[in-house]
């Protein structure tokens, strides 16, 4: 992280972005490019590690990529708001909180796991507990990504200046930098 003034280091602060974001963005690596997913994600976060689970189809490109290169990046979002500047184009610009982190991905092979990574999505994206027994997670691919290297950034107000991001490298009006 280039602003490291910025960074969240309060854990309970990075679980409240966890908290409130509902879709990740997964990074794999696909020849020349990056391949990149939204996925709904339940995630645990203890002694350091950040687990995420997600689930989805049983074959498709996403699996192929994860069974050729695990090494991969997450990215997740929320608190996103507009800062309007009227007829300024280049005074926009957006506020938010995110999370990325770099780690593994993995494809859930154990049965009793793949239960349990289902109810973590689950109470993550509704705030209930569901019943999932093994039949119905064996209908799905169970994805497992698995970080220590995180970090966090919080939305933060105009006035602070955190987290503005705004739309224009420069303003010919005033000459400033803004990104």
């Amino acid at each position: 992280m280039r602003r490291t003034d910025r960074e969240v280091k309060d854990i309970n602060e990075i679980r409240q972005i966890l908290d409130e974001a509902k879709i990740m963005r997964l990074g794999l690596f696909d020849g020349d490019f990056p391949y990149v997913v939204p996925l709904h994600y339940g995630y645990e976060l203890q002694d350091g590690i950040l687990t995420f689970y997600a689930h989805g189809a049983k074959e498709g490109h996403k699996i192929d990529l994860i069974k050729a290169n695990p090494v991969a990046c997450v990215e997740l979002d929320c608190d996103v708001e507009l800062i309007e500047a009227g007829d300024v184009a280049c005074g926009y610009g957006s506020t938010f909180s995110s999370v990325i982190a770099r780690g593994k991905v993995e494809l859930v092979t154990d049965a009793d796991e793949k239960v349990h990574g289902l109810k973590v999505l689950m109470r993550h994206q509704t705030g209930r507990e569901f019943e999932m027994n093994e039949k119905m997670a064996a209908a799905v691919a169970v994805l497992k990504f698995t970080s220590t290297d995180f970090t966090a950034k919080p939305e933060r107000n105009r006035e602070s200046g955190w987290g503005l991001r705004q739309f224009c490298l420069r303003t010919p009006m005033d000459g400033r930098r803004y990104l």
